[in-house]
């Protein structure tokens, strides 16, 4: 019961924090960091918050002044000022399994619980026998968001008022990409060593205290790599992500084909 308790909470406080979010995001403004979750949207507010001076209340009702607020949105009524923030959804897919299944230093235990009921594998570390259901799973019957990776990109992917930041591309240069975000979100210039210094103060490196894949799955910052799922996508579990999102893949540019299911995988930088 005092787990239901808690979800009830954490739904009516989402659902007051979104209605803010909507109403005042063009009035104070509000930046909208939008993602499909475990794409670099923390990342991605935390930098935005250093570059525009502008506080970052993560997961909390937002103040009633100019800030940067982040979610996972499918919906675009009412959001003004939207970074979208773009993952190899592969790679997205193998990120969410583990802070689906695992608890991690963010407080996700009600999220764990809730999705270790729904999928009871014998051995949740065994990533690569359990992807092919995690997959389905969360294409077709996940709680919460109640929308999928694929639908997610078929919603934003056309929204051309928006800013779109691939989290591949942050991590081949993240001062470049930051610079460009603010110049696009604001019409202001961030400096080259500005943008180098917020870059360098939210890595990886000097957040996890790790090197990028160096895993910790008790971090929510597990593992900062591009290209992992090649580490642990079993053939199954391509066909079963083609099936849902291989259209979506191509659409973002991921791939050029759906060759890639049948190819022989090369592990990239995980």
């Amino acid at each position: 019961m005092n787990s239901k308790i808690k979800l009830i909470n954490r739904r009516t406080q989402a659902l007051a924090r979104q209605g803010i979010i909507r109403a005042l995001s063009a009035r104070l403004p509000l930046y909208v960091v939008n993602e499909y979750p475990k794409s670099g949207g923390t990342w991605v507010s935390q930098m935005l918050g250093r570059a525009l001076n502008l506080p970052h209340p993560r997961n909390r009702l937002p103040p009633l002044e100019s800030a940067i607020v982040q979610g996972h949105y499918i919906n675009s009524w009412g959001l003004n000022n939207v970074v979208v923030v773009w993952r190899d959804g592969r790679d997205v897919m193998l990120s969410w399994y583990h802070h689906c299944l695992f608890p991690n230093d963010i407080k996700n235990a009600l999220l764990v619980e809730r999705t270790r009921r729904d999928l009871s594998f014998d051995d949740y570390e065994n990533v690569q026998r359990n992807l092919p259901e995690f997959i389905e799973y969360s294409f077709t019957r996940q709680r919460s968001p109640r929308f999928s990776w694929a639908g997610f990109v078929r919603q934003w992917h056309p929204r051309q008022d928006s800013v779109h930041v691939r989290y591949e591309d942050l991590r081949r240069d993240a001062p470049g990409e930051l610079r460009r975000v603010v110049l696009e979100l604001t019409g202001e210039q961030l400096s080259p060593e500005r943008a180098a210094s917020i870059a360098d103060e939210f890595s990886f490196e000097r957040q996890a205290g790790r090197r990028p894949g160096e895993e910790s799955k008790q971090s929510f910052m597990r593992k900062g790599v591009v290209g992992d799922w090649c580490n642990h996508f079993s053939l199954e579990a391509r066909e079963v992500f083609g099936q849902h999102a291989g259209d979506e893949l191509i659409l973002l540019g991921y791939e050029t084909d759906k060759a890639w299911i049948d190819a022989d995988t090369v592990p990239r930088d995980g």
